[in-house]
């Protein structure tokens, strides 16, 4: 049987999220900054690999997140943070802030290739949700992918849609054919 274990995201854990992430840093060099950094500095600082330094430099200051072990070994990645803390949010055509509600997101994941397709993103999805709820948040936002088929799209680093109901998300707006707004309120 696994045994599964949740920390927040804090310096002495960074190894751990390094040894995730690899020397690239998950998806293309993005360590966590596709949804921090404007679109031209994410572009210029994720080619010379800086958004590393950028995303520690967080870190230093808050704990963006929740890291997930399997058995001690670090396993997966949920980042989630108060909305405002994603600026790029903001500007986006079809996640677009539907209120003004005060709330938190869950903007991305990274699983290790080994744990994939064992209900981890579920469970990461809880973990984050307590989180969020022991650092005051009372409502929890979302923006999972439902893809048209199996092939798994690139941008499915935030999530599928189904993950997110089982965890008891509810859709609230959907401004694409393949992307939805979700929240829980806790």
């Amino acid at each position: 049987m696994k045994k599964y274990q949740f920390y927040p995201l804090t310096l002495d854990r960074w190894k751990d999220f390094e040894k995730l992430f690899g020397a690239n840093g998950a998806c293309a060099g993005c360590w966590c900054t596709y949804w921090i950094l404007k679109r031209s500095k994410f572009n210029e600082l994720s080619k010379t690999g800086k958004t590393k330094n950028v995303f520690k430099k967080i870190v230093k200051n808050t704990s963006p997140g929740i890291l997930a072990y399997i058995d001690e070994e670090p396993a997966g990645w949920c980042a989630i943070q108060p909305r405002e803390n994603y600026p790029v949010l903001q500007n986006s055509r079809i996640l677009k802030p539907i209120d003004d509600k005060p709330l938190w997101s869950i903007v991305c994941f990274f699983i290790g290739r080994k744990h994939r397709g064992q209900g981890l993103l579920t469970l990461l999805i809880k973990e984050g949700v307590k989180f969020a709820k022991s650092k005051g948040a009372k409502i929890i936002e979302a923006y999972p992918v439902e893809p048209k088929n199996k092939t798994a799209p690139p941008y499915i680093y935030t999530g599928v849609a189904s993950s997110f109901l089982k965890a008891g998300f509810k859709e609230i707006v959907r401004r694409s054919e393949t992307r939805t707004i979700m929240r829980i309120s806790v």
